[in-house]
């Protein structure tokens, strides 16, 4: 059974008719909601509010009496990181958080954080940088699966023998290297009639990776490892809750404050953008920061139509593989 939550007007309802992915009026207002799977829906809400809870658990912990003349007046510097930055849990604490949180504090913007949004432990950020690389190549596959999510579809079967050999050689390792992340529940490749055969993964965390957090994590990763070769100490978090004084509540994909810099704000769009374009604007004025540093990085985007978009409103438009090249002129 499906379930629903109008934006609107936070109208909730349980759905067994439509499909989940389909759009159905609110039955109270009338506002087009999405309809999500039930279990889905509710481990959501779990992941935020053992979130919260830590964050929670973080502040009192922040709120321990100290000796008033050693208080620092304003958050200590991060150190840079060292290691692996496609390795490591160094990033998913309180105290790596708290620099960006006194930030935006100083602009009465109150922030909650996810500390596990940038542990790297896992594969998400490989199996991002893997696709991000390629995706010229491997948008296909990428939109074949978030569609049989959307349909409810358990698996899927790509056929090669369009493509050159190399690019089909290129498709078909991709789909090994996921399966063994475990992106894909069962991989086999029919060698002989060149066709891949996919079993979706059912975890939630997996379908929000393909139905766009691949992009977030692909950000965030370029950018950790531009700052990290810089030797810069940094502050960073992925999709931000961010409350302004007025309670409008908005939610930064990824945000990174290098030592001695201003925040650099990466809003990720791996499907339509353009009707966003207003929000960000509001978004980038309220947080003062210039257009050089609020960057919007959509997959739809080729060089040229960045650029044009760049000369006709005051935010920084990049292409996929434009991303890192501008990331480089601000560290």
């Amino acid at each position: 059974m499906g379930i629903y939550r109008c934006n609107q007007c936070g109208f909730v309802s349980e759905d067994a008719v439509s499909a989940v992915g389909a759009r159905v009026p609110c039955g109270k207002c009338g506002t087009a909601s999405t309809v999500y799977g039930t279990v889905f829906y509710v481990e959501k809400l779990v992941e935020r509010y053992f979130a919260a809870l830590r964050e929670v658990a973080a502040l009192k912990e922040a709120e321990t009496p100290t000796d008033a003349a050693t208080t620092p007046t304003t958050a200590a510097s991060p150190g840079p990181l060292t290691g692996d930055a496609f390795n490591t849990d160094a990033l998913a604490t309180a105290a790596q958080h708290q620099p960006l949180q006194a930030w935006l504090a100083t602009r009465q913007i109150q922030a909650s954080f996810d500390f596990r949004a940038v542990d790297t432990t896992g594969f998400f950020d490989e199996a991002a940088k893997a696709i991000g690389d390629g995706y010229e190549l491997f948008a296909e596959l990428i939109e074949r699966v978030r569609s049989a999510y959307r349909k409810s579809f358990s698996a899927l079967n790509l056929e090669l023998g369009g493509l050159s050999q190399k690019d089909a050689q290129a498709v078909n390792n991709l789909c090994r290297k996921l399966h063994s992340y475990t992106f894909f529940s069962r991989y086999v490749y029919q060698k002989p009639e060149k066709i891949v055969r996919l079993n979706l993964q059912q975890a939630p965390a997996v379908r929000l990776f393909f139905e766009g957090g691949w992009l977030e994590w692909y950000a965030f990763i370029e950018l950790l490892t531009l700052v990290q070769g810089r030797g810069r100490g940094f502050s960073c978090a992925r999709g931000v809750q961010v409350t302004f004084p007025n309670e409008d509540l908005h939610e930064l994909d990824v945000v990174f404050l290098p030592d001695g810099q201003p925040p650099i704000c990466i809003e990720c769009k791996s499907g339509e953008f353009r009707r966003d374009i207003e929000k960000y604007l509001r978004l980038k004025r309220r947080l003062g920061i210039e257009r050089g540093r609020f960057i919007v990085c959509a997959t739809d985007l080729t060089d040229a139509q960045a650029a044009g978009l760049n000369s006709m409103y005051d935010l920084t438009f990049v292409s996929l593989g434009s991303l890192k090249t501008h990331l480089q002129t601000l560290l």
